[in-house]
């Protein structure tokens, strides 16, 4: 075990104890349980809440695309329940988002039993740095991403063809493009701890920039709905912002002279 590695799990030279020590399976299973029904609840109180403010929430996601469509243009539906569908689909995931940071602390407190003292001073970074990373990711997709491929997609209207985007289509294009930009958002907080655990180092990073830029655009190549580079670009740009400024947060907190992740 390389020595910044031994440091973070094994402060003391004792053996890295896991999530179940001292607790048999149906103890440990029991924890879980105990868990996930919390988080359920909380997203469930989540739920509530968004339906309350439904109409608004319904309004505020689709604003975007409304600006990004020739003025009077609405969306359409064509299936009896597919509005009703998508009501409840969006208090499900605002419902999930805003108890987001207590199910992060839920998952945090599941796995706290087998960290050390000094490492468990991390519970609050995590689920901050997290909630941040959702958080933004979900503001760059629903004001540049996502209004930027409506308009894209609106260029091809002619006197043939006019864009008439359903409901359906475009909720499921919305809600990919922000789960993208939320897991590609995450790419600091995975850095940070990586770094504290002495895993990566800002060299190691620096000087395997060209291989993430080429792993960057092939996933923005998979992320994109269209394909041409323009779009790609799009995509690609924010990942390698984000993990050019996980270079310099892996420099910041990364042991100093602890072994070859270090280095």
């Amino acid at each position: 075990m390389p020595p910044a590695l031994g440091n973070w799990y094994n402060p003391q030279g004792e053996d890295f104890r896991p999530p179940w020590a001292g607790l048999s399976i149906l103890d440990f299973l029991e924890q879980v349980r105990k868990r996930v029904v919390r988080s359920c609840m909380a997203i469930a109180v989540g739920c509530l809440v968004a339906f309350v403010y439904i109409d608004r929430i319904v309004a505020f996601i689709f604003a975007p695309m409304r600006r990004a469509l020739p003025p009077g243009t609405k969306l359409i539906y064509t299936a009896p329940g597919e509005a009703f569908s998508l009501y409840i689909n969006i208090a499900l995931i605002s419902g999930t988002a805003l108890a987001s940071p207590f199910i992060l602390y839920q998952l945090w407190r599941l796995i706290a039993p087998a960290l050390y003292a000094n490492q468990k001073r991390f519970a609050i970074p995590f689920v901050l740095m997290s909630s941040t990373g959702l958080v933004a990711g979900w503001l760059f997709s629903h004001y540049i991403v996502f209004p930027y491929m409506i308009e894209f997609f609106g260029t091809f209207s002619n006197a043939n063809l006019q864009f008439m985007p359903k409901v359906e289509t475009a909720w499921d294009l919305y809600i990919k493009m922000l789960l993208g930009m939320a897991l590609v958002f995450q790419m600091p907080t995975v850095v940070f701890f990586l770094a504290k655990m002495g895993l990566v180092s800002a060299r190691f990073l620096w000087n395997n920039t060209k291989y993430a830029i080429l792993i960057i655009f092939v996933l923005a190549a998979v992320l994109t709905p269209s394909g041409d580079p323009w779009n790609q670009t799009v995509f690609a740009a924010p990942m390698v912002i984000l993990y050019l400024l996980s270079i310099v947060l892996a420099w910041f907190v990364a042991p100093r002279g602890s072994g070859p992740a270090a280095s």
